[in-house]
């Protein structure tokens, strides 16, 4: 290997090799593209090799898809049918509990305010009179 012996002979080598038109192999050759690149390493593995994975690839996408359809449908199926069950009830609960609170209210507009004590139980202290 060839050593420069001053720094004057070292900085003329770089400089030549700077000043060299740099030469990239493959420049006229156009680039590939991706799909040009699978092709050619799928070429490396052999036929029946490839049909499998596809096979595989093909089932395991129609897996996927029928699995997202039957609970998309599943879901439609369960949140329809708690609606139409579970509504009635609710709305029936609801309907009672106003009922209730009018009810309460009459007693309170016809009977005073201290009806309300009454509803619950208690009898009002009522003051003596000698």
């Amino acid at each position: 290997m060839y050593r420069p012996e001053s720094e004057v002979e070292l900085l003329q080598i770089v400089q030549y090799f700077e000043q060299m038109p740099r030469k990239r192999g493959g420049d006229e050759e156009p680039d590939e593209t991706l799909g040009e690149r699978i092709m050619g390493l799928a070429e490396m593995f052999p036929q029946p090799l490839r049909d499998f994975t596809g096979g595989l690839v093909n089932f395991t996408t129609s897996s996927i898809k029928g699995l997202y359809k039957f609970s998309c449908n599943a879901s439609w199926i369960f949140f329809t049918s708690s609606v139409i069950l579970f509504a009635p009830v609710i709305f029936e609960t609801e309907r009672a509990q106003m009922e209730e609170m009018q009810k309460t209210q009459q007693k309170q507009v016809l009977l005073g305010p201290g009806s309300a004590m009454s509803a619950v139980g208690e009898t009002p202290a009522l003051p003596l009179i000698r």
